[in-house]
């Protein structure tokens, strides 16, 4: 605790009680009060609550509650299992399992929303992992917990710091919300740009149910009368990946990107640029690997099931991956589409018993919707415009989050005043935090 420059306190000395939920065992019933546990208390520093928590009688809440009730104001904290989530309590009809306990700030010594912070803060997790029981499931007791040292500046800069966290934590949740809402949007225009797809006005076609004349039967099912069921192999050139042998160091390290399971975290994301490793010309020429060209496409078909991607480049591949060049009839970003939106299928038809794959002959047969190349390349531009929207909103939300990370060091610890932080912030007309642009309806 070097580096702050607060007065440091222990917990102890700044609240009025610390206790923890209760340890007895109580009759679940179908009508009461939520009796709540430590998972009901979210990363994100919330109280979450649904119909699966387990209810207790009136009576039963009546009698924990009469020695000890909560107050709005008081900090919620998880001691037992995953130590360190925490939630401010601001009025919920509510009890909780010992596995979380309560804390009463001295309102006149330490602000709720600042202490609120300071737990989110890496050094306080920290210290309560020291100060916690090294069993297998991790504990605090709730005397360990008092003696947890806490920064303490003066009351009305403890409330512009907690200001200033807390603008940013509302835009990153705002940031959030419309993340998941575009998502929803990006989930919708799969459905509809590869099921119905766009007339020739431009203009989604009417659901098959309320328009069965502009539709007809095919092997894949109801699609539209203008498109086509067609074997992927006649619109594309398959192929699929090999790995050298790992026994001969020259095919490996040298130059040519590979994509492998390693790379798992870089698919669907459309296109992929970069890869955990290498091989040689070497460990082409003395393999069945091929060195596919840019624009290739490329699914997972087994450890990973369905995730795709765009090569970026020149790139060979391993032997958990087909591959799909496609020809002048296919859009190759229609296709990364339409894989990811087959994706819980091809999840549904892999086989094994440790490892699921997807057999290489059923690739031979697999069969796509295609519509005509004009109407693909409109659905792939209407998609790939809600892809980027997606990303730049991803992006901001990361922005905002280092932006917070770095607020929370500087300010909680004392190493930039808050006071010299707002004021060179009004020398540049500078606001603390950009809010989320509002997402205009498709």
């Amino acid at each position: 605790m070097s580096e702050v420059r607060f007065p440091i306190k222990p917990l102890s000395d700044l609240v009025t009680a610390i206790r923890d939920g209760t340890h007895g065992t109580h009759r679940r019933v179908t009508e009461g009060v939520p009796l709540l546990s430590a998972k009901n208390i979210t990363a994100n520093g919330e109280i979450a609550i649904d119909e699966t928590d387990d209810l207790i009688s009136e009576a039963e809440y009546q009698d924990l509650t009469r020695s000890f009730q909560l107050e709005p104001n008081d900090l919620l904290l998880t001691i037992v299992g995953s130590l360190g989530r925490r939630a401010i309590y601001s009025g919920q009809r509510v009890t909780f399992q010992r596995s979380v306990a309560y804390i009463r700030p001295q309102q006149r010594k330490i602000g709720s929303r600042f202490l609120f912070h300071w737990m989110g803060h890496p050094w306080f997790s920290a210290e309560l992992a020291r100060r916690s029981n090294a069993t297998a499931q991790a504990g605090l007791y709730l005397g360990e917990l008092a003696k947890v040292s806490v920064p303490v500046p003066d009351v009305p800069e403890q409330s512009k710091i907690a200001q200033i966290l807390d603008t940013l934590d509302t835009a990153i949740r705002e940031t959030e919300a419309l993340i998941s809402k575009l998502k929803s949007v990006k989930q919708g225009l799969l459905h509809d740009l590869l099921t119905r797809g766009i007339d020739a006005n431009g203009q989604l076609r009417p659901p098959q149910s309320e328009a069965p004349q502009f539709y007809k039967e095919s092997p894949l099912g109801w699609i539209p009368r203008e498109w086509d069921a067609l074997p992927l192999d006649t619109v594309a050139v398959r192929g699929s990946g090999h790995t050298p042998s790992k026994n001969v160091s020259s095919y490996w390290n040298g130059g040519i990107k590979w994509v492998s399971l390693a790379d798992s975290h870089r698919l669907d994301k459309i296109y992929i640029y970069e890869t955990d490793k290498e091989i040689s010309e070497l460990g082409i020429a003395n393999s069945s690997a091929v060195l596919h060209p840019g624009g290739t496409v490329i699914l997972s078909r087994d450890a990973g099931i369905g995730k795709s991607a765009i090569l970026g480049c020149e790139m060979a591949v391993s032997q958990h991956f087909m591959a799909w060049r496609c020809g002048e009839g296919l859009n190759n970003l229609f296709l990364y589409f339409y894989l990811q939106r087959e994706k819980p299928k091809f999840e549904a038809i892999a086989m094994g018993s440790t490892i699921k794959t997807i057999g290489l002959p059923f690739f031979k047969g697999y069969k796509i919707a295609a519509p005509s190349r004009q109407e693909q390349d409109r659905a792939a531009s209407i998609l790939m415009e809600a892809e980027l929207s997606l990303a730049a909103h991803d992006a901001e939300l990361e922005k905002l989050r280092q932006q917070k990370s770095g607020l929370m060091d500087d300010l909680l610890t004392g190493r930039v005043r808050v006071t010299l932080l707002l004021e060179s912030l009004q020398q540049a007309s500078t606001p603390i935090v950009q809010q989320p642009a509002a997402q205009t309806e498709a």
